[in-house]
């Protein structure tokens, strides 16, 4: 192992989290070396990741052992390339290092010397506590760059909203009337900020442990038509109803890889995983517990379960339905029945008591809002309760079983998305650090007096969701409009929760699915520019109008149809 090119490995381990490495020196255990046109390649290899088997892989797994061996494998120029799943940049070290390298060093050197040079203007404190909103809003400038081209500067975004939180909350504390002041607003921005890391933290262990346990796949196999059409319009509402209980991402996960079964590669499966993404994303914007933004709002009480699930259902749905109409026009799905090799149904074995964890786990996540209703606790009590359920039961059901320790708890832990969580962590810290100061009122009040339309506003939250992460956006929403402005409940904060969760849609950048279905099924951002976004945004300013047309021309009374 002592040969091998410190290549860049991507590899999908879980739902919702991708390992990276590129050392040389040190690799996981779990990775084998194989070599491919003559060159040693690492890859990792690992069991009971919770992903189904595509049809080409089902295919071709006959002819080859799936028996590990010690001795590396020798990859022909016939064979085919890596798995999708598991792709491996084939490009030599003297090829690719270099020129990766020279592209991002002049980007690195400026976005130091410009933190450097933010940092010796901050620690002149007269100068700050005399023009705290500027020097605010710049650090503020530099870290959202920074996160925006995270790959082109080859940081971690994490990282950069870490380092962005506590400079802001530094400057806070030179500009505020006292350090009392500063500690106060802290502490306040702290206790609301991690109500919602400890509520996600508690969904993902969740996830993690139904997914481990295979138990979506009772889910995924109930799809069994091959009718292109048909296929089209099924696997849309059935991810558009698991998203409304799982994350986004964990709902394109599962079902990109239940296309990979039904389907073999075409340029039909490609917009069967583009459906995959607009479904995802209008699933999660219509429940509060199924997108991190929606969430959000409903912990700071901007909106409440039963009416937003009322006046944001249809919306939804159109949003989905407009582009599904639009798409089932297409050649690609008027062609002939697509089907699958005959092994490739063949249901993998669930882990034991799959079933009883797979509804122990959607139970826990959908007894979230009827535990605040009843106890008048915040939600991540709620879901702090079922976390301990599933940890307990999983401990029982697994007891003495030491090859199953990969279904327990702990290991669930370890494989979801602390990097997520993190970010989540340096974004909310740094926006509130942002109202503490005053700032978001100040921008809230130049857009009462310059763009008076609080649809407008609310619908260029979701289109710029599309290239910016939508969670600052939410958060700095948030702290623009207080509930003395918008009540709970309001037109306003509807919008805002199905704008910002469906705008991610128009570009395969704009949202946690697209980015994990680009990575999947290798789609780049052309083609879904080209083929897609026209169908999203469709569905996205259909969705508006439909909500706007129930909430202000009164159809809320017509019967059938939901209203605030």
């Amino acid at each position: 192992m002592s040969n091998i090119h410190p290549l860049r490995i991507h590899c999908v381990l879980s739902s919702n989290q991708r390992y990276i490495s590129q050392s040389s020196a040190r690799l996981p255990p779990q990775t084998r070396c194989l070599r491919f046109s003559g060159r040693p390649v690492p890859i990792l290899l690992r069991r009971n990741v919770g992903l189904l088997p595509r049809a080409e892989d089902k295919a071709r797994g006959s002819s080859i052992s799936t028996q590990e061996s010690s001795q590396p494998l020798e990859f022909t120029p016939s064979s085919e390339a890596c798995d999708p799943l598991c792709p491996v940049d084939e490009t030599s070290l003297q090829d690719s290092e270099p020129s990766y390298y020279s592209k991002t060093d002049l980007l690195k050197a400026i976005s130091v010397f410009a933190a450097a040079a933010t940092g010796a203007v901050a620690i002149n404190h007269s100068w700050v506590a005399a023009n705290q909103d500027i020097a605010m809003s710049l650090l503020f400038a530099i870290g959202y760059v920074g996160i925006i081209f995270e790959e082109s500067l080859a940081f971690n975004k994490s990282g950069i909203g870490l380092l962005m939180a506590v400079s802001l909350w530094v400057v806070r504390s030179i500009g505020a009337p006292s350090t009392d002041v500063a500690l106060s607003e802290l502490s306040h921005a702290t206790s609301e900020v991690s109500e919602i890391l400890f509520f996600l933290l508690g969904a993902m262990t969740i996830v993690e442990i139904v997914d481990a346990h295979q138990g979506f796949k009772m889910v995924t196999d109930s799809i069994t038509t091959r009718q292109p059409k048909s296929l089209l319009w099924a696997v849309g509402f059935l991810t558009f109803f698991l998203s409304s209980i799982l994350d986004n991402l964990t709902t394109t996960i599962v079902m990109v890889s239940l296309l990979r079964r039904l389907t073999p590669p075409s340029e039909y499966r490609k917009l069967l995983g583009a459906v995959v993404v607009i479904a995802a994303n209008a699933g999660g914007a219509w429940t509060p517990i199924g997108d991190v933004t929606t969430t959000m709002l409903w912990i700071h009480g901007q909106i409440t379960t039963l009416p937003t699930m009322k006046g944001l259902f249809l919306p939804s749905s159109i949003s989905l339905a407009v582009p599904l109409a639009l798409m089932s026009l297409g050649s690609e799905v008027n062609g002939k029945e697509h089907n699958p090799a005959e092994d490739v149904l063949a249901a993998e074995k669930m882990a034991p008591q799959g079933q009883l964890v797979l509804f122990v786990g959607i139970g826990a996540l959908v007894f979230v809002p009827i535990f605040k209703a009843l106890t008048g606790l915040p939600p991540y009590m709620g879901m702090v309760l079922g976390l301990g359920v599933l940890w307990i039961l999983t401990d029982a059901i697994h007891y003495g079983e030491s090859e199953r320790q990969h279904l327990k708890v702990p290991q669930a832990l370890s494989r979801i998305d602390t990097q997520g969580i993190l970010f989540f962590l340096g974004i909310l810290l740094s926006v509130s650090s942002l109202e503490a100061a005053g700032i978001l009122r100040e921008v809230a009040n130049y857009l009462d007096t310059h763009v008076q339309n609080v649809e407008l506003i609310a619908s260029a939250v979701g289109v710029v969701s599309a290239i910016i992460d939508n969670v600052p956006l939410v958060a700095a929403t948030m702290g623009m409009y207080d509930l003395s402005y918008f009540p709970k409940d309001s037109e306003f904060w509807q919008l805002v929760a199905y704008c910002a969760g469906t705008g991610g849609s128009m570009l395969i950048i704009g949202s946690a699915a697209g980015v994990a279905f680009m990575g999947m099924e290798r789609v780049d951002f052309f083609w879904y520019l080209k083929k897609v976004s026209g169908f999203a945004f469709a569905g996205y300013a259909a969705g508006i109008a439909a909500y706007l047309a129930v909430h202000n021309l009164n159809l809320s009374e017509v019967p059938f149809i939901p209203g605030s």
